[in-house]
């Protein structure tokens, strides 16, 4: 995740981090630019088209269509930042969880063997499921660590979820732990899996591919009638104006797809590397 001074003006208007929208899309603005220039030279030179002309009024279009395409981006980009702040709430409330746990087990536990257990598999569940929400496969460094047994072709998270349940209710059968201790334990346990069930939701069910797709469409065909109506009042200097509405346009829909899916590679995505790193220190401390 880009880590920045949001006081900084300047920063953010002359520097283009490696995740800014103007890089990708300068090929599409180098072939907008040369598209404008061409309907310009027809209109002006070619069929000399004079301001009387039919064509001219087709900014009447413009101006309708672009309060709604307005809002068709709000919706776009607000509905994708809500799932990217979903999946930050959902990885906080992993963090606390896990600290929920390791502290109750600190005070519950008393041998060494069973706290070295938890302090090994808590941290472990986090990095897991990161690794699964990314889909790359676990590597065998963090299974040494964790001393787990997985099976590649099954759910790895359910998998840490049931060790971490077996070994709770082997202290209850031991007598390490009452039955109400056990309920307590039980019910953190689930919360890891609600928050793997919620966070397959986001990666598994992206924007609706027809709403997606038509505001890819209406973006292109709303920018590619732009310099029919410019051309009349702008001239040649219609180029960087079309060229400017794309870029914000299309800027926004980019932006909206990148943090739509907040587990990824990305430079927005959630740091979760990070988090499962701090999960780990974190119950080691208590633990």
């Amino acid at each position: 995740m880009v880590q920045y001074n949001p006081k900084d003006w300047i920063t953010f208007i002359f520097r283009f981090h490696k995740s800014d929208t103007f890089r990708k899309l300068i090929p599409m603005m180098i072939f907008i630019g040369f598209y404008t220039y061409g309907v310009g030279y027809l209109e002006i030179e070619y069929w000399k088209l004079s301001e009387q002309s039919y064509l001219s009024n087709i900014t009447i279009m413009h101006s309708m269509l672009g309060f709604v395409i307005s809002l068709l981006l709000v919706f776009r980009t607000n509905t994708a930042y809500d799932r990217w702040w979903e999946g930050r709430k959902l990885w906080g409330a992993l963090v606390n969880n896990s600290r929920n746990l390791a502290v109750k087990l600190c005070v519950i536990l008393h041998e060494e063997n069973d706290r070295a257990f938890f302090r090994k598999i808590i941290p472990g569940y986090a990095s897991i499921l990161g690794k699964h929400l990314t889909d790359e496969e676990t590597s065998k460094q963090l299974y040494e660590v964790t001393d787990l047994e997985i099976d590649h072709h099954k759910h790895k998270p359910n998998q840490i979820a049931k060790m971490l349940f077996q070994k709770i209710n082997d202290l209850y059968d031991q007598k390490k732990i009452t039955g109400d201790q056990l309920i307590i334990l039980n019910n953190e346990i689930m919360s890891f899996t609600d928050i793997c069930g919620a966070c397959e939701r986001i990666k598994n069910t992206p924007i609706p591919y027809s709403y997606s797709a038509f505001i890819k469409k209406f973006i292109f065909f709303y920018v590619m009638t732009l310099p029919f109506g410019y051309v009349f009042s702008l001239g040649y200097y219609s180029i960087p104006v079309v060229i400017f509405i794309f870029y914000v346009l299309a800027s926004l829909e980019l932006i909206a797809e990148e943090i739509e899916d907040p587990f990824g590679f990305d430079a927005n995505d959630l740091p979760i590397e990070k988090i499962a790193s701090n999960i780990k220190k974190h119950v080691e401390e208590i633990l």
